[in-house]
């Protein structure tokens, strides 16, 4: 029962994942979007650690002191920030964050509100994106430019709802190589 439990719940967040990107126009990224999800390495442990209300990888680290499943994943999945973690040419810093390419934020900006919508169910709004967020943003390995567009993307649904956050996400990151300037008062 939890295998199908699990199976329905990353397919609903999958094609819930793919609508978004297709509305703003990221149909490749939409389609591919965590396929990762469905091989051996993570979703055997995502049915042996399902719970419905979290993600799996969350019970697997506390049993296990990590999360093997999350570790495949953020590894293959290009729209994690963790996927973008790498040695600093600086060598005094270590490890860091990469800058993501544009289409990978619009699509992390998807994966969150998905996540979102299908872990509340019904009690989602387009607060709860932003509040998921900053429980944990102080941990985040995330690229400075990276951190101010996510932020900036997360407080635009927030404050202006979906509508105008898909169409600023299409406008201004889908198929651009570059950020788009973000106003100073919105970081």
């Amino acid at each position: 029962m939890k295998a199908w439990k699990h199976f329905c719940t990353i397919t609903e967040h999958k094609l819930l994942v793919m609508k978004h990107c297709f509305q703003i126009g990221l149909y490749r990224q939409g389609i591919l979007h965590d396929l990762s999800k469905y091989t051996p390495s993570e979703f055997l442990p995502g049915c042996r650690y399902y719970q419905g209300y979290r993600s799996p990888n969350n019970a697997e680290r506390e049993a296990k002191g990590c999360s093997m499943a999350w570790l495949h994943h953020k590894g293959r999945n290009k729209h994690h920030y963790e996927y973008w973690i790498d040695y600093s040419l600086d060598k005094t810093k270590g490890l860091t964050g990469m800058k993501m390419p544009p289409c990978y934020v619009a699509e992390m900006m998807m994966d969150r509100i998905a996540a979102s919508k299908i872990y509340q169910g019904k009690k989602y709004n387009r607060h709860h994106p932003l509040a998921y967020y900053e429980q944990g943003k102080d941990a985040c390995m995330i690229h400075p430019e990276t951190r101010a567009l996510l932020e900036y993307l997360l407080h635009l649904l927030d404050e202006r709802g979906e509508k105008a956050a898909f169409a600023y996400i299409r406008r201004n990151l889908v198929g651009k190589k570059e950020y788009p300037r973000i106003p100073a008062d919105k970081n």
